[in-house]
């Protein structure tokens, strides 16, 4: 059998160390990949002239499976997002977030297990009819749902939750105001959810979402919602269990995804060996799923958990003084 080959984009800043670390827990933990490596962010544009070469799109296209470290966008007129751009140039509909407690970190919860499941190509974070009147008094966006895109990261979600018997499914919306763009999304979702009898379902409003969230972590599992809505309770969960570096993300479609860490890319600690790896370590855990490859993916994460439960070789964020190197022979030597 041949080896599957995955695209590896170090990106910007940290990048580089923590891919580093990741590829070399999967090497340690007995997953013979290949590996081709490709430039995005602020790295191409200084190589190459453009933040999204045309090879690093063959190389995402061609393996259908890309592991990615952060990625600088620069700010200003004239960029658009890298990540938005692969999303939508590869049909990446959905936005996979999950957060797990490990003991040890400086959260204030526990036994917190919440995944969030954002539309990813949709809505208002798509950037749509975006302008600003000419006097620079008036701006204004367009935000556009589609039955199809709702029906789809809805089934997404409900699937996900089927496959990893999880009990409930939250539908977050702000139907009650935009009776247009989220009304048709909730009603969409309901439709989906008479399809899965087994699994429970609520509708809760996003303002209200962000508080019981806060106060009551321990009743969410399953979060299916629209883009922007998403990408804020995707952070706040990811502050219940110790904040960006903890959290790990996927952008899956229907032949192609993409696995990442969530956080930026920290320039002002980059060539430190400083950073945290845990985000991308466990977006290559994600990819092993992804992959079927759950006993490798179940190993890696027992041995990331037992490090950060022990202490005594973790990184500042995590409360220890160690450095990347360090809290990632850590893990191997747990391997």
């Amino acid at each position: 059998m041949s080896k599957r080959t995955i695209t590896v984009i170090p990106g910007d800043g940290i990048g580089p160390s923590i891919i580093d670390a990741a590829l070399k827990i999967l090497e340690k933990a007995g997953c013979d990949f290949e590996y081709e490596y490709a430039d995005a962010g602020l790295a191409a544009l200084e190589k190459h002239g453009e933040l999204l070469p045309q090879r690093t799109l063959d190389l995402i296209e061609k393996n259908k499976i890309t592991l990615k470290g952060p990625l600088t966008t620069p700010v200003g007129e004239g960029f658009t997002s890298i990540n938005v751009s692969l999303r939508k140039k590869f049909g990446l509909y959905a936005n996979v977030r999950p957060v797990l407690s490990f003991k040890g970190t400086q959260a204030r919860y526990e036994d917190i297990d919440i995944i969030t499941i954002r539309e990813n190509t949709e809505g208002m974070y798509s950037g749509l009819g975006q302008k600003v009147s000419d006097d620079g008094n008036t701006a204004e966006a367009m935000s556009v749902i589609t039955k199809q895109g709702a029906e789809q990261i809805t089934t997404f979600a409900y699937e996900l939750a089927r496959k990893e018997g999880r009990q409930k499914v939250t539908i977050v919306h702000k139907a009650n105001i935009m009776k247009s763009t989220s009304g048709l999304f909730l009603k969409t979702a309901r439709e989906v959810s008479q399809r899965y009898p087994d699994i429970k379902t609520e509708e809760m409003i996003v303002d209200a979402t962000c508080m019981k969230l806060v106060m009551n972590p321990e009743n969410f599992d399953v979060i299916v919602t629209t883009n922007l809505f998403g990408d804020i309770l995707s952070d706040l969960c990811a502050g219940l269990v110790g904040g960006l570096g903890m959290a790990p993300g996927a952008n899956i479609g229907k032949d192609a995804a993409i696995f990442e860490a969530v956080h930026g890319s920290a320039p002002d600690i980059a060539g430190k060996n400083l950073a945290n790896p845990t985000s991308v370590i466990l977006a290559s855990v994600q990819m092993l799923e992804y992959l079927g490859m759950q006993d490798k993916a179940a190993q890696i994460r027992k041995a990331v958990s037992d490090v950060i439960a022990e202490g005594d070789r973790t990184t500042a964020d995590l409360g220890g003084t160690h450095v990347t190197t360090d809290f990632t022979q850590a893990v191997l030597d747990r391997l």
